[in-house]
């Protein structure tokens, strides 16, 4: 910072230059970062472009004068992850796995690590920072040496990064061919296009729309790792059978065409107590990868 003065003969003039100056939006020093509840994801849950109100895990907020401003949820993590075993060879299963040495990979995973499945900010207040300081601090309370994420929305918006999380490489989906092959053997409309096929399986005979339901069902279930790992592992096509074709079709798409970025962020505050309520410019305190300041 330097000043310097501009001198008239009947007044002065003092003008301070700040060396490379960061705007920031002003009511971010007015919002509250605290603990919240399931009540505030069903609130803003259909601004996620992942819209459910099923979402369930640990809830967090962010208040402005009471005003619900966004919402982040953490969850467990998942047993088996491809990326994962990118950045960390040792968990991943090798020759010799046993149900012990699996019992105790997935204990691990809960003792140390957390998952945050959802993030939305309300659409008034997007693009000003709320999202990645958001994020940071909720991956600090959980108290877990480590935060993964997986979001397909982080290829395009770089709050992750900005929170200080490092990603793997990106790589499509393992069934990518396989579900385009499926789609243009079964469907006439585009495949992204989840109104389209939605009509197009309305317009079918009833016969048909039964047989071609049962083929998606089976198909999604052949190709989805999340319906035969963790509290899914012991239903086989239970679960699936149960949806109607608008939500096996949603699940398949994503399966088939989303490529999300695996994401974690090693928490320099792991073990400690948080406060539970603070404001959410704590978080330009300190750099993401050192211990939250805290008064």
């Amino acid at each position: 910072m330097s000043d310097f003065q501009l001198q008239w003969p009947e007044w002065e003039t003092q003008v301070t230059v700040i060396d490379n100056p960061k705007p920031q939006f002003p009511l971010l020093r007015e919002m509250i970062f605290e603990t919240g509840t399931k009540d505030d994801w069903e609130e803003l849950h259909e601004l996620h472009y992942k819209s459910t109100n099923g979402t369930s895990g640990r809830y967090y907020r962010v208040t402005l004068h009471g005003q619900l401003i966004g919402v982040c949820v953490m969850t467990s993590p998942r047993g088996l992850l491809a990326p994962r075993h990118e950045l960390f060879p040792h968990l991943k299963p090798g020759p010799g796995e046993t149900k012990i040495t699996n019992t105790y990979r997935y204990k691990w995973l809960n003792e140390n690590t957390c998952l945050n499945s959802r993030t939305v900010v309300d659409t008034m207040f997007r693009g000003v920072g709320v999202a990645y300081r958001m994020l940071n601090l909720a991956a600090r309370v959980e108290g877990k040496r480590f935060c993964e994420i997986q979001s397909s929305m982080s290829r395009f918006n770089l709050f992750a990064q900005k929170a200080g999380f490092k990603f793997a490489k990106a790589r499509p989906a393992p069934c990518y061919k396989e579900g385009l092959n499926f789609f243009r053997l079964n469907f006439r409309s585009n495949p992204i296009d989840y109104v389209a096929l939605c009509e197009e399986f309305n317009s079918l005979p009833e016969r048909h729309r039964e047989v071609l339901l049962r083929k998606t069902r089976e198909f999604y279930y052949k190709h989805s790792a999340l319906e035969k790992t963790g509290k899914n592992r012991d239903k086989g096509m239970a679960r699936v059978n149960s949806m109607s074709f608008p939500e096996v079709l949603k699940n398949l798409q994503q399966l088939v065409f989303a490529m999300p970025l695996y994401g974690v962020y090693e928490n320099p505050d792991a073990g400690r107590v948080l406060p539970k309520r603070m404001p959410l410019i704590w978080f330009d305190r300190q750099p993401t990868n050192a211990p939250l300041i805290v008064d």
